[in-house]
């Protein structure tokens, strides 16, 4: 099976071209590609496939197997697939998710596609659709106990759920390893949850870690860097267009509050193409 490693601002994810290949069980070949010692190395797999509704289909897996709504970062890299292997000649494409359909603009250089800026649609903040368990019918600046302490959250579904605490310490040097797991697997929080760790550091730019459910800490998410932004706009932390610094890179996010639409710029790379025996 012929394979292209790529990334979003180093969230990387093995992609599949499925108008070629098959692939009869995604979530066993998820963790075996994803494993950094014994695969590829990853934080998933995503299949790029036909679509009856948009100009292509992203299925994505996270690195153990399961299934994920939506990745900023990685419809990114399927909207630079597609244009630089020439499955497409379109600047403006539509890419079918389990999140909705996502709308991108290509901004090409050379043949090649260097920036890609992703319409993510309207921010979700009904507590029962994220979904979150809550008395209310939003959670924005609402307390939370996680082992023992508590934070300050904000909930906000961008095609998959996630759980925004501001912190005023250091996000660089939170333990993610033991409080990451403790927000993914709370009990409020249903079918799991992805949870962004910011600082604000003004008003046009918060800096930001985040640990995905399913695959641990990453070096960017790109619906998380869309909740980070939403929830500091809506505690009137930043301006409705910020910089959002992750581990990996920086990523531009706006929220039209008018149209009530987040839009994501930032960048995609191929890092190598190989094919391995499945």
């Amino acid at each position: 099976m012929k394979f292209t490693k790529m990334h979003g601002i180093g969230n990387d994810y093995v992609y599949v071209d499925c108008l070629k290949e098959t692939v009869d069980q995604p979530s066993e070949l998820a963790k075996k590609v994803s494993d950094r010692h014994f695969g590829i190395g990853s934080d998933g797999l995503i299949l790029i496939k036909a679509s009856d509704a948009a100009d292509f289909k992203m299925d994505m897996y996270n690195a153990d197997g399961s299934r994920g709504e939506m990745c900023g970062n990685g419809i990114r890299c399927v909207a630079k697939y597609v244009y630089d292997k020439g499955l497409t000649n379109k600047t403006q494409l539509s890419i079918e998710t389990a999140g909705g359909i996502k709308y991108l603009d290509l901004t090409v250089s050379d043949g090649k596609a260097l920036l890609v800026k992703v319409d993510m649609g309207a921010p979700v903040l009904t507590a029962e659709k994220i979904p979150v368990t809550a008395d209310t019918d939003e959670v924005v600046g609402q307390p939370l106990g996680v082992g023992g302490k508590e934070y300050t959250v904000t909930c906000v579904s961008m095609g998959n759920p996630h759980c925004v605490v501001i912190l005023d310490e250091d996000v660089r040097k939170l333990d993610l390893e033991k409080t990451g797991p403790l927000f993914e697997n709370h009990e409020r929080f249903p079918n799991r949850i992805n949870t962004e760790f910011i600082n604000v550091l003004d008003e046009r730019t918060i800096r930001m870690r985040v640990w995905e459910r399913g695959s641990g800490e990453t070096l960017a998410c790109g619906t998380g860097a869309c909740a980070a932004a939403v929830a500091a706009m809506l505690n009137g932390r930043t301006k409705d267009e910020v910089t959002v610094k992750l581990l990996g890179g920086d990523l531009q996010i706006r929220w039209d509050r008018a149209q009530n639409t987040v839009y994501m710029t930032g960048a995609a790379e191929t890092v190598f193409e190989g094919e391995i025996f499945w």
